[in-house]
Order: C-alpha cells, then structure tokens, then sequence
C-alpha cells in the first residue's frame, strides 16, 4: 500500500509540473497587446468553424465554448484573456503535438492544454460554461 502511495504522489506531481510548464508556454507567446490582437483575429476567424468541425467528436467541446465566452467577455483585460488566447489557438491548428487527424488521441494534447488553462483559471471560469 506504500508503494502505491508513493507512485500517486509522483504521477500528481508530474502532472502539476506538465500543467505549469504548459502554463508557462502559453503565457510567454501573448505578452504583448499587439501579439494579442493579432491572435484574437485568428482566433475570431477560425474558432467556430472547428468547434463545428470536431465539436461532437471531442469530449470537452463545453469547456471550449466556456473558454471562449471568457475570452470574448469585454470586462476581461486583455492580458488575463492571453493564457485563454493560446489555448485556443492550440486547439484550433490542426499541427501540434499530436496532429488531429491522428484518430482518438489526436486531441489528447488539445485536452491536456485546455486542461492546464481551465485548472489556472479556476472558479474564475465557472460563470462562462452558461452563457
């Protein structure tokens, strides 16, 4: 029973550290409000026709929609909305880290990142998910 202890605590750490690296990432590709803007154009143009797309094949297409809703709130500045904005573009380019075409674990690492943003933003996101 120790051992499995032991094994949990590491796989809790592991994911932690995977969360904030991705955290980390994100942060640093938005850190200006011009490269901000330039990813909300990309994101305003792209984002519905993929939720379209794969909506109905992917799991967590709620807490997509919840994520953009939070992005499009006009109340948010834009530098809390930047972690929000690369998660988004992630989801929506179809090369990443596993491309989308690959079936069923073509969007594990879509998960993974949405995840990462979603645990960041805590309770702060949880009025997004009824709009």
């Amino acid at each position: 029973m120790e051992d499995f202890t032991k094994n949990s605590d590491i796989s809790e750490l592991e994911e932690h550290d995977y969360m904030d690296d991705t955290y980390d990432e994100l942060k640093s590709e938005y850190n200006t409000e011009m490269e901000f803007n330039d990813g909300k154009k990309y994101v305003d143009e792209n984002f519905w026709e993929k939720v379209e797309r794969v909506g109905k094949k992917i799991s967590f297409a709620k807490d997509i929609r919840a994520l953009f809703n939070y992005f499009s709130d006009k109340n948010i500045p834009w530098y809390r909305k930047s972690i929000v904005l690369g998660a988004l573009i992630y989801f929506i380019v179809p090369i990443d880290a596993i491309p989308d075409i690959s079936p069923l674990i073509g969007y594990l690492d879509d998960l993974g990142v949405i995840t990462a943003v979603i645990k960041y933003l805590g309770s702060e996101l949880v009025p997004y998910y009824d709009k």
